[in-house]
């Protein structure tokens, strides 16, 4: 089923659904999202789909790594951004958000668009988060949903979980970090906390 590719794209219909999520409103999403923190550094994408925020952020500086649970995402992240793959800006890896394969304090900033609401346990992915991130360090997730009412379209169909602000405030102070802000544009939602 095409919208099942949601969760982990797979095959022909997988490639289709990723170059859907890198544009409209993913990246409308994004824009706004990534106006909200400073770029440089080593930052994380978590669930990177099909690969355009990564690209955004490679152009704002600094170097960025992608991590995704599907073989069709990784292939798809590291063909949009091959060159910076290339020139060593930008490192794509298939793994899972609840054991990630890098070292503790590794990045600067840990990204998370539009897809906590696939990670099971949430939080032993949160405590992942934080684990990877370095003092002073960020972890953001960004949604195009508030969770505020009861889950309609796709939401439904995948019976996923929408989080709240509160909820992801309350699941980031749970995994460590100290200074968590929510903030919102319409629809769109940012909850972002900061490890000191």
């Amino acid at each position: 089923m095409y919208i099942e590719n949601a969760r982990k794209p797979k095959g022909f219909l997988g490639r289709i659904m990723l170059t859907r999520m890198n544009r409209g409103t993913h990246a409308r999403l994004a824009e706004w999202a990534l106006g909200l923190f400073e770029q440089g550094g080593m930052t994380l994408d978590v669930g990177c789909g099909g690969g355009a925020n990564i690209a955004r952020m490679i152009a704002r500086g600094g170097k960025v790594w992608g991590l995704d649970y599907s073989p069709v995402s990784v292939d798809k992240s590291r063909r949009l951004n091959r060159r910076a793959v290339k020139a060593g800006l930008c490192e794509i890896v298939q793994g899972d958000v609840t054991a990630m394969p890098f070292n503790d304090g590794a990045f600067d900033a840990v990204t998370a668009f539009e897809t906590v609401y696939f990670w099971q346990p949430i939080e032993v992915a949160f405590a992942q988060a934080y684990r990877v991130v370095k003092k002073g360090g960020i972890f953001g997730v960004f949604n195009d949903a508030d969770g505020s009412g009861e889950p309609s379209g796709n939401a439904k169909k995948l019976n996923l979980r929408i989080y709240t602000p509160d909820e992801l405030t309350s699941l980031m102070k749970g995994a460590g970090f100290d200074k968590v802000e929510t903030f919102r544009n319409g629809e769109f939602v940012a909850v972002i906390g900061k490890k000191h």
